[in-house]
């Protein structure tokens, strides 16, 4: 082992496999293998890195797998790097995709500094963001189910005379129609009782959001980010969730090109068009600054 050599290294993750590439310094790119998940297959790997090198940059594509790899490599003393699957470089007209190519690539581009990382957020703060998101998904499941049911009555000439919010009249309504089918009426009594089951999750998953918002480090944020004329508690939940700490911006641009709201420019020559945001950060956050600013 020379300790004055760079080892650098790309995998491809996957549920059940990792595909291993490597390269020392300048050196061309060697495939390692592909190894298993385990706890026990990455504490393997890990030996093996070291006795090529004492420097050892790892990097592998944001994903599915999440940010388990990332913590255990770091924990292990590794400097390694989650990067943004849409910004890495690719060659114009490559049309073959395979495990080993894309450890390859990481590899060339890590070495090249062309790699953008994503923010790894805290173990705490990740945690928080799944509470919030497991609430942003029940209340979409409650809009659908809705929807469904809106939807059946309308097909079959159900029509409610009044504003249909869901409220305790609207909700007297449902409970009292019937249809002379049995079949029908047992899908209709289907939709309104996953209705009923998907409010019921809404309101667990609130109190328990509200609950442990009080505890989380950026509750104060959390606070102060309903002080804004537009933002209560739900998109403030969400923003911040999402966003995690605000200190890692260093200018408020960094921050908008986050959101997907900077606009999209085609420049060339003397020639400048400039056209619509880019929509290319978070859909979720962007989706709550825009319903915000209604």
């Amino acid at each position: 082992m020379n300790n004055n050599n760079t080892l650098y290294v790309g995998l491809d993750v996957h549920k059940e496999s990792i595909t291993v590439a490597y390269a020392i310094n300048s050196e061309p790119v060697e495939l390692m293998g592909k190894i298993g998940t385990s706890p026990t297959d990455i504490q393997n790997l890990c030996k093996r890195l070291r006795s090529k090198s004492s420097q050892v940059s790892i990097v592998y594509e944001a994903g599915p797998c999440g940010y388990g790899l990332y913590r255990r490599l770091v924990k292990s003393g590794f400097d390694c790097m989650v990067c943004a699957p849409s910004l890495i470089p690719k060659k114009p007209g490559e049309r073959v995709k395979t495990d080993r190519r894309d450890a390859i690539r990481l590899v060339r581009s890590l070495r090249a500094g062309d790699l953008s990382a994503v923010y790894v957020p805290g173990i705490e703060d990740e945690a928080f963001r799944d509470l919030a998101r497991a609430w942003a998904s029940a209340r979409d499941d409650l809009r659908h189910a809705r929807q469904r049911l809106k939807s059946f009555l309308l097909v079959h000439g159900g029509h409610y005379v009044g504003r249909a919010d869901w409220g305790p009249a609207h909700r007297r309504w449902l409970s009292k129609y019937s249809f002379e089918s049995p079949w029908r009426q047992l899908a209709f009594d289907e939709h309104r009782r996953t209705i009923e089951d998907r409010q019921a999750q809404c309101e667990r998953l609130e109190s328990a959001l509200k609950e442990a918002v009080t505890e989380w480090r950026l509750y104060p944020v959390v606070e102060a980010l309903q002080a804004m004329r537009g933002i209560q508690f739900i998109t403030a939940v969400g923003l911040i969730s999402e966003l995690g700490d605000l200190t890692r911006f260093e200018h408020p641009r960094q921050l908008m090109s986050w959101f997907g709201i900077t606009p999209s420019e085609y420049s060339s020559g003397g020639s400048r068009h400039q056209g619509s945001i880019t929509k290319a950060g978070n859909s979720y956050a962007r989706k709550l600054l825009v319903e915000a600013a209604w």
